[in-house]
């Protein structure tokens, strides 16, 4: 019988083949995870996504404890613990290296709000400090740059994105790769974008609350 952690397994699964699809995840990279009540669900470290399936996802405590995997759980897993942990509306996180985004994580800059779609991310996206990968300053790093936003760019490394539920998260996601591709596509023209004021963005974020309902 399917129980609902399969379900949860399976959804996860089909995540991150979508971010593995649309380009998302070069050679593997990224990681995607879902909270449970006890925890949360991630994608395994090394295992190519179209491999991927449900009896791979690792399972952890609150805490980041292993309570069930037959693989070794993304190198991430403390970045994960730790956004759970600071941000209970937060209900499932995609990582990716997706290339533009990369890119300019790579610049160390972050993306201004020159297009109201950026309220998906809750604003203008912030660039957090480089640290190692897979590390607890990583971790303290990325929850700064994701204050009052659902996604940041992680220096010399990626994306993170958050949502309440994987299909939220994982659109952030899509929409921050978009937006870093407009935003370069001005940036190698010489052009200058210009910025939506703060007030702009409330109207927009506003508007959002219930937009597709």
């Amino acid at each position: 019988m399917t129980t609902p952690a399969d379900q949860t397994a399976a959804a996860v699964v089909a995540i991150a083949r979508a971010m593995d699809d649309a380009g998302l995840a070069p050679n593997k990279s990224g990681n995607v995870s879902c909270r449970t009540a006890s925890g949360f669900l991630i994608t395994p470290s090394g295992l190519p996504y179209r491999e991927l399936t449900p009896a791979d996802i690792a399972e952890l405590d609150a805490n980041g404890e292993i309570k069930a995997a037959s693989r070794r759980p993304s190198s991430e897993w403390r970045m994960h613990t730790a956004i759970y942990r600071e941000r209970p509306e937060v209900q499932a996180i995609v990582h990716t290296h997706s290339p533009k985004a990369t890119a300019l994580a790579c610049a160390q800059r972050g993306i201004p709000a020159f297009h109201y779609m950026i309220a998906l991310a809750g604003g203008g996206i912030r660039c957090a400090p480089y640290a190692t990968f897979g590390s607890d300053e990583l971790a303290a790093n990325a929850i700064v740059a994701l204050e009052g936003r659902r996604a940041a760019l992680l220096a010399n490394h990626g994306v993170i994105a958050v949502g309440s539920s994987l299909r939220k998260a994982f659109a952030a996601a899509v929409e921050v790769e978009n937006m870093a591709g407009q935003y370069l596509a001005l940036l190698a023209a010489g052009l200058e974008p210009k910025v939506l004021d703060d007030a702009e963005m409330a109207r927009v974020i506003d508007k959002f609350a219930d937009y597709g309902r």
